[in-house]
């Protein structure tokens, strides 16, 4: 029989972060890194031995996960990793394009200068990462300092708060989206065009070049979940 934990490596330290904490972290980190791709069984017993914790905690990570859409439960099999339907991922990239796109007409109206300086920073180290052909790991850990800086500088609170919690799932379609072939390279140029109408404080051009760029994901995205 195979093993359904296969390719699951969460390192627990015991230390700095609750132990909660560091578990619930390596497995969203696995299932969105697709470690533990869709449809793979997460048999509580298994999880327990190779990390080293107790049922509770394993438990209340699994509710967590759960709650993150990340992990779904199933009669008679438990829980296994969800698996997006394309017309959830293409509602999904709906939300995001109209979410950051005022995301990014907000940041041309409020950002300081400095401000406009980080997104510009976030985004050679974006680039860098991508030309010097890193992994999913890195290129979604760039994204995500990426839009941090653009969400500090539109400076509301609720567009935060929504994407937060659709964080996990915006992170398994990523990884989706940049692991297909040409993608990632084709990603940093539609972010290209974004920062340059950011820094020209131009928000329609904003605008419409966060569009075009969730449309591009959202393309390569339901082309691969079809798949």
């Amino acid at each position: 029989m195979p093993d359904e934990t296969a390719g699951l490596a969460v390192l627990v330290e015991r230390v700095a972060a609750p132990l909660r904490d560091q578990v619930l972290d390596g497995l969203r980190q696995a299932i969105v890194e697709q470690r533990l791709p869709p449809g793979r069984r997460l048999i509580e017993r298994e999880l327990v031995e190779q990390i080293g914790v107790s049922r509770t905690t394993i438990r209340e990570v699994l509710r967590q996960l759960t709650a993150e859409g990340l992990i779904t439960t199933i009669p008679q099999k438990g829980a296994v990793v969800a698996a997006p339907s394309p017309q959830e991922a293409a509602d999904l990239y709906e939300v995001r394009a109209a979410l950051e796109g005022l995301a990014a007409r907000m940041f041309v109206e409020r950002a300081s200068e400095a401000q406009v300086g980080a997104l510009r920073a976030a985004f050679a180290d974006l680039t860098r990462v991508t030309h010097d052909g890193g992994e999913i790991r890195s290129m979604l850990q760039a994204k995500d300092r990426f839009y941090d800086v653009l969400l500090d500088g539109a400076g509301n609170g609720a567009i935060r708060g929504i994407l937060s919690q659709l964080q996990a799932r915006v992170s398994v379609l990523r990884a989706t989206s940049l692991s297909q072939p040409g993608r990632p390279a084709r990603s940093v140029a539609e972010i290209a065009t974004l920062v340059a109408a950011i820094e020209a404080r131009d928000a329609e051009a904003a605008v419409a070049a966060a569009a075009r760029h969730l449309e591009q994901a959202a393309s390569t995205g339901l082309s691969a979940l079809r798949a």
